[in-house]
């Protein structure tokens, strides 16, 4: 039985001589396993269609969906939004790649959620379209409303009593806490700014230097690292510092 579904290309492994396997994070059926044959070749018939699989790529797609099956194949694919800056732009690339990164350590449960996908859909089609303001802060804007979606929302309860951000308990508190994941003025108080931004348009009014913006991903990252088991290290993260090093 075949299914059309929207899907981003998470990761992709060559197989055999001409074949790929992908990792598709589709709106139906969570993230999903595909194998993809001879896309891989120099032939008029294979020839370009493995660009579509690139990380990032956003597909209309039919496929073949058994539940019972770890692998599944696809009927046919096509880009479901062409980029126009993503697969181009060495600052929209870096910033891509992190998010897909990201993506790679926090999706690993094949169970469907739509809103999650839009949310991602929409991120990839709004980094595309976004101004050079914009761009630099969105990782950090990224990151937060991700982690959300994995129980790891943060409460927005900052005020003058409640100034410091506990990142193990996941909110704005009062009193230092006894170990070292933690926010406290101009880092507390900006977090508590990006928590209320909802559209990355809104990222523009938000002037951040290089060495606030490194502070406040590296603690999100610790956060995420420290409530998601075998999260690891972000490979990603010093070729974005260095590509946004100068916004």
């Amino acid at each position: 039985m075949t299914q059309s579904t929207r899907g981003i290309v998470i990761r992709t492994v060559r197989y055999g001589e001409t074949s790929v396997i992908v990792n598709i994070y589709t709106e139906l059926f969570g993230l999903q396993s595909y194998i993809v044959n001879g896309v891989r070749t120099n032939s008029k018939k294979g020839h370009g269609k493995g660009n579509s699989f690139q990380p990032a790529a956003i597909l209309d797609l039919v496929v073949y969906h058994n539940e019972i099956k770890n692998l599944q194949r696809i009927k046919e694919f096509r880009w479901g939004y062409l980029y126009e800056h993503v697969f181009f732009s060495v600052m929209k690339n870096a910033v891509a790649m992190y998010m897909i990164e990201l993506l790679q350590k926090c999706l690993k449960q094949p169970e469907p959620n739509h809103d999650l996908y839009h949310f991602i859909e929409d991120a990839f089609i709004h980094l595309d379209q976004c101004s050079d303001a914009v761009l630099a802060n969105y990782p950090l804007y990224f990151t937060l409303h991700l982690a959300g979606f994995f129980g790891l929302q943060l409460d927005d309860n900052y005020s003058e009593a409640n100034p410091i951000l506990d990142l193990q308990e996941g909110q704005f508190t009062c009193q230092m806490p006894d170990h070292p994941y933690y926010l406290e003025g101009e880092l507390s108080f900006l977090t508590s700014h990006l928590l209320k931004i909802m559209q990355p348009q809104e990222l523009e009014q938000l002037k951040l230097n290089h060495e606030i913006r490194r502070r406040l991903l590296t603690a999100y990252l610790d956060f995420l690292a420290y409530h998601l088991p075998e999260f690891g290290v972000m490979k990603s993260l010093p070729v974005l510092q260095t590509v946004l090093g100068g916004r």
